[in-house]
């Protein structure tokens, strides 16, 4: 007796490894990703249907004769079919392996044909009130007690019941291997499915949401482009040029220039951090300081100004954020730059009659850190040939593979080296060393430099 129901589950096994090939195959069809994916269509519902029925009548077939019923896996097309794709295809299954079981006659023919049915029916109802895939301990759990019903329906309405019974004792422990087993692998590719699934449709929301922001940002880097002076002035004896390449794809540098009753206003800043938020608050900082610059004249009142209102402005929502700058009055006639610095990179002056380079230094801390801050306001007079350099920390803290700075040193030896040139030559120059010193490491800063070449 014990050899008879080791061979015989051996048998069944032997069945449900050859469903289970047929399984895998199935599993990557694009019609059962649309039940997966909740968009089934009648025709993938009906073509699965013939599969899961079909591999009921496998079941039947490869199933063993034993007093003229047959010992098989048959539920096991019916029940995933429901417990997996609904009702539809449970139906069908179940409907297509119950026809095929009376056909092949015999006493157990309306217990096994009815429990072929009611396997597709039942799973469907389940898949209908979970609305998925029921998961791997449930179907598993279920297999293994529908098979036990199934057993108490043969006992049932089988006739004679002492044949009904010698069946029942001699199917009943290789059934419930085989269809338990075959369900939990069944079960374990479908969630594997159902989670592959799930994987591609996150990665396609996450590319089409990169799309939208890569979009949104090419839009917003324009506009921020636009912020920008459109056109470098060039008043008699001066020749000026100017760059600002953000580090990502809108960043937190600007500059501007305005002429102002013969005089050529001037700023560079850096705001703190990189990306859209150094960008917002770059375009605030941006509209305080042109506001603050109308109706006063000296560069002191203008940056105390433009703290303040920072300040008030951006209030707790910028986490810290602050911005440095330098501002400048050129008058244009007799050359006289007045200035003001709030805790930015100093200022560059190439001297031309001394070969030689002056720091503007800082004259007041970042606006932004605090209220009622006081900067100071100094002068200085150029002369032809004369160089001045403004520029944010993305040039002097660029690094290289080595993880070295490019410095100020290196700005100072690039400008010196530069100085005959014309103002865009200078500024091509430095751009040049800083690109070859880097040896391509990526941009880590924005950089942004105006180069003010004083020419006669």
């Amino acid at each position: 007796m014990a050899n008879s129901l080791i061979s015989d589950s051996l048998v069944l096994l032997q069945a449900v490894s050859v469903i289970i090939v047929a399984a895998l195959l199935i599993s990557r069809s694009r019609q059962f990703n649309d039940v997966i994916d909740g968009k089934p269509t009648t025709k993938s519902q009906m073509l699965l249907a013939i599969f899961f029925g079909m591999v009921s009548i496998y079941g039947s077939i490869i199933g063993i004769n034993f007093l003229g019923a047959i010992i098989s896996v048959r539920d096991l097309g019916p029940l995933v079919g429901g417990l997996a794709c609904g009702p539809v295809v449970g139906l069908g299954a179940g409907l297509i392996g119950a026809a095929f079981r009376i056909s092949e006659g015999g006493f157990t023919a309306p217990a096994c044909s009815i429990a072929a049915a009611l396997a597709g029916i039942i799973g469907g109802i389940i898949y209908r009130r979970k609305g998925r895939f029921p998961g791997i301990a449930f179907s598993t759990a279920f297999a293994l007690l529908f098979e036990l019903f199934h057993m108490l329906l043969t006992l049932a309405i089988s006739q004679p019941f002492d044949m009904a019974m010698d069946v029942v004792s001699q199917a009943f422990g290789p059934m419930i291997l085989a269809n338990g087993a075959g369900m939990l692998i069944f079960a374990f590719i479908i969630e594997n499915v159902i989670r592959e699934r799930e994987t591609m449709r996150e990665r396609d929301r996450y590319q089409l949401e990169l799309q939208i922001k890569k979009a949104e940002l090419v839009v917003a880097a324009d506009i921020q482009k636009s912020f920008l002076p459109g056109k470098i002035p060039s008043p008699n004896g001066f020749d000026i040029a100017a760059t600002s390449i953000p580090a990502k794809e809108v960043g937190g540098d600007f500059y501007d220039f305005a002429m102002q009753d013969g005089n050529l206003q001037l700023v560079i800043a850096d705001v703190s951090g990189k990306g859209v938020p150094a960008a917002l608050f770059m375009a605030l900082s941006r509209i305080i300081v042109r506001a603050c610059s109308a109706p006063l004249r000296s560069g002191f009142e203008r940056l105390r100004c433009a703290n303040k209102m920072i300040v008030d402005e951006s209030g707790s929502d910028t986490s810290g954020m602050f911005v440095t700058l330098f501002l400048g009055r050129l008058n244009l006639l007799d050359r006289i730059l007045v200035y003001a610095n709030a805790g930015h990179n100093p200022p560059l002056l190439f001297r031309a009659d001394l070969k030689s380079i002056e720091r503007m230094d800082v004259t007041g801390v970042a606006l932004g850190m605090m209220a009622e801050m006081e900067y100071e306001q100094r002068q200085v007079s150029l002369a032809p040939g004369d160089v001045l350099l403004l520029y944010t920390d993305g040039i002097v803290e660029a690094m290289n593979k080595m993880e070295d700075l490019f410095g100020e040193r290196r700005l100072r030896s690039a400008l010196t080296a530069a100085a005959n040139l014309s103002a865009q030559e200078i500024l091509d120059r430095i751009l040049r060393d800083l690109a070859g010193f880097a040896e391509g490491v990526e941009q880590s800063d924005d950089i942004t430099a105006v180069v003010i070449k004083v020419t006669g």
